[in-house]
């Protein structure tokens, strides 16, 4: 069964239900207010912008999406990139694109311009759709990227290099296409990457999709009546594949744009919100908040509110600990996966199993683990091995890379490339990663980039970045620079240089020192993560549980 089956499904059984509602902080809502003759329109202080839609719109959306799309050629196999923010259309559009039989290919919001250009012509993209955030970074690009493909834009006020999406979609017809899927055709790529720079594109078939769906609901038992607060950005598979336990659930979800206490808390509250995904700094700036008294949770009502779990990083024991003397009544728990396993969930913890709190799980609904050594044979319980997955949610491959994709899979299992060990209960606990990329409040940071851009200064001889503890990200980017002789760098100097990438990836400690390598040229990380984190990320590997 496609997906799409699942949206068909929930019209027909809840059409007039609200499905999606959005919230946006920083805009706020107007009102009308009459002082004698004159009619005016003044910010309302006490209320944001929202929207919703039911099942019904949800439908008609795609349908409309997905009729304008073949319209203009688009078909079977053809790729549809998003470039968008959370908001009302962006899930609407995704299956649209699916509902055309073409793949939908989301993009990360934080992406420059050359990695947007770079992304689209690996995953041979015929169209991008993007949203105004994105015009300086689309505008860089659109007189190379436009000529083999189409720019829609979603959004007022559409630049004019693009195409006014809610333009082309207003004649289109609401009916469902009828374009025949089945669960072996290809849905969508999605972009990862380990420290080689730019991502790879991850190819998976609809029976990925929905069997997230199947996982996701099986792991939190989403009902009818649940409510799903996603914060996290949807370009992600991991607020995407826990959202498709609402899908399946039919239930609502709330999109926020937000991650302050304040913010959150007054969602889950105004909004009834049963459930709740968060990353690490979130969850302890909630904690901190309630600690200072900046938040009162006297002021909201949370007692509907069953489910906190937490994904992307590694998470401390501490924090649970801590959360749960706040929340005494809330079940916990977090998932492991990857975008090569279509997300959080091939290895699961369990709200039953909050004693093995610093574990990642055992193998999750549908899935099988292995840990290996080297030889790719399986190590001894309680050794230290690489973890491996296998199961339906597998990619199929790495798109237009073979020799990558022979490197993680052989006979259906994906090899992750996290170190990993299983203790007598069979819990499975990661050690270390064998990759090293940083994972920074939740999202993926490539050192290899950011050591490459560094490089092109004249007065930087090597360079190493590695990731160092941070107690509120879970890691930050550490520079370590080694500068040419008879040159000099300061601090600030480097500083000033990084502002040329973007903020998420400049450094945020810069240590100038000699970079070692080994005889074969490589840098020798361990080395320097040993010398300048210690024993801190000694123990907050052993702390570590992580869903990326």
């Amino acid at each position: 069964m496609p997906i799409t089956e699942i949206l068909d499904r929930n019209c027909k059984l809840y059409g007039n239900d609200i499905c999606l509602v959005e919230i946006n902080p920083e805009i706020q809502e107007t009102r009308r207010v009459t002082w004698k003759e004159y009619e005016l329109i003044e910010p309302n202080p006490t209320t944001h912008y929202r929207r919703e839609i039911t099942w019904n719109v949800f439908e008609e959306k795609a349908n409309r999406f997905a009729n304008m799309l073949i319209s203009r050629g688009i078909k079977k196999g053809d790729k549809v990139a998003i470039l968008l923010m959370n908001c009302l259309e962006w899930l609407p559009i995704y299956f649209g694109i699916l509902k055309t039989g073409a793949l939908a290919v989301p993009l990360n919001f934080r992406y420059a311009s050359d990695e947007i250009e770079y992304c689209l012509n690996l995953a041979d993209v015929d169209i991008l759709v993007f949203g105004p955030e994105f015009i300086g970074r689309v505008e860089e690009i659109a007189e190379k990227i436009s000529r083999n493909r189409l720019l829609f834009f979603v959004g007022e006020n559409c630049p004019s290099f693009a195409e006014s999406y809610s333009e082309l979609t207003a004649n289109a017809s609401s009916q469902s296409p009828q374009i025949h899927l089945t669960d072996d055709d290809e849905a969508a790529i999605y972009f990862s990457s380990g420290t080689t720079g730019f991502p790879k594109a991850i190819l998976h078939k609809h029976r990925s999709l929905v069997h997230s769906c199947k996982v996701e609901q099986n792991h939190h038992g989403q009902t009818k009546d649940d409510i799903f607060l996603c914060i996290p950005p949807l370009y992600h598979t991991g607020a995407k594949m826990h959202w498709f336990g609402s899908l399946l659930a039919g239930g609502k979800a709330v999109l926020l744009k937000g991650t302050k206490p304040k913010v959150i808390l007054d969602a889950i509250s105004k909004e009834k919100c049963t459930i709740v995904w968060l990353l690490v700094p979130w969850a302890q700036d909630i904690l901190d908040a309630i600690d200072s008294g900046e938040v009162n949770l006297d002021d909201y009502e949370l007692d509907q509110w069953r489910l906190m779990h937490i994904g992307a990083q590694p998470v401390p024991p501490s924090l649970i600990a801590r959360w749960k003397k706040v929340f005494p009544n809330h079940e916990y728990d977090t998932n492991y996966g990857l975008s090569e396993s279509i997300g959080p969930g091939c290895v699961h913890l369990g709200v039953e199993n909050i004693h093995k709190v610093g574990a990642i799980g055992k193998a999750g609904f549908g899935w099988q683990t292995r840990i290996v050594d080297e030889n790719r044979n399986d190590v001894p319980k309680g050794e230290v091995g690489e973890l491996a997955v296998k199961g339906p949610g597998v990619m199929e491959c790495y798109y237009h890379d073979e020799a990558a994709t022979k490197e993680v899979l052989e006979d259906g299992w994906l090899f992750t490339g996290d170190m990993a060990q299983e203790d007598e209960d069979g819990f499975i606990y990661l050690v270390d990663r064998k990759k090293d990329v940083v994972i920074s409040g939740g999202e993926n940071i490539y050192p290899v980039q950011i050591e490459d851009f560094l490089r092109s200064n004249i007065a930087i001889k090597d360079v190493a970045v590695i990731g160092i503890p941070d107690k509120r990200l879970g890691e930050v980017t550490a520079a370590i620079i080694e500068v040419k002789d008879g040159y000099s760098l300061t601090e600030d100097e480097v500083n000033e240089f990084c502002h040329q990438l973007p903020r998420y990836k400049r450094p945020h400690k810069i240590i100038f020192a000699d970079i070692p390598r080994n005889p074969t040229g490589k840098i020798e990380k361990p080395k320097l993560r040993k010398m300048y984190c210690g024993e801190s990320l000694v123990a907050a590997q052993n702390e570590v549980k992580l869903s990326k």
